[in-house]
């Protein structure tokens, strides 16, 4: 193969590569809408290696546990209460994880999320880069999960969300 070929090869991966990225965080983003917190949606999609999806999950509060507007808007109580769609969507998934993707939209995964979904054997994390405002709010938080997702040898990719098809 040629070096032009080459190159030609690689851009049509990357292109493929990126539509279904597109898909997938497109996917997270409508599942963002299930969630009832007033304040933030966040939707994940776990997918394997085949682009099936294995998974979904939103932000919210356990089943069966009373989700009324008056919880959701009493921060102390949401915050302790709380599922985050990345932990709903591995409880979802009923299944190994081991070298799945996570598509998680808006914003990145939290710390603690970052470590369940490094202990559920995911391999790829696709999130939003975070805008300037949700880095003022969790840039800390942000930081740390990037580390550990480092450490832990997970792969993450910010898209641009003004770039989303």
């Amino acid at each position: 193969m040629s070096e032009v070929e080459t190159n030609n090869y690689f851009e049509k991966m990357r292109n493929k590569l990126y539509k279904w990225e597109n898909r997938f965080i497109k996917l997270a983003e409508h599942i963002a809408t299930w969630s009832k917190d007033p304040s933030t949606k966040v939707g994940a999609v776990i997918v394997d290696d085949n682009h099936r999806v294995i998974s979904v999950g939103y932000n919210g509060f356990a089943k069966n546990v009373n989700d009324d507007n008056d919880r959701y808007n009493n921060r102390s109580i949401k915050y302790e209460v709380i599922l985050h769609a990345e932990i709903n969507s591995i409880l979802f998934a009923k299944r190994d994880l081991t070298d799945c993707s996570i598509y998680v939209y808006p914003i990145p995964p939290c710390s603690r999320c970052a470590s369940a979904i490094i202990q559920s054997g995911i391999k790829k994390v696709v999130s939003i880069k975070p805008s300037i405002e949700i880095y003022k709010r969790w840039g800390k938080n942000i930081e740390l999960s990037e580390t550990i997702f480092k450490e832990a040898g997970v792969q993450l990719i910010y898209m641009d969300s003004e770039k989303l098809e």
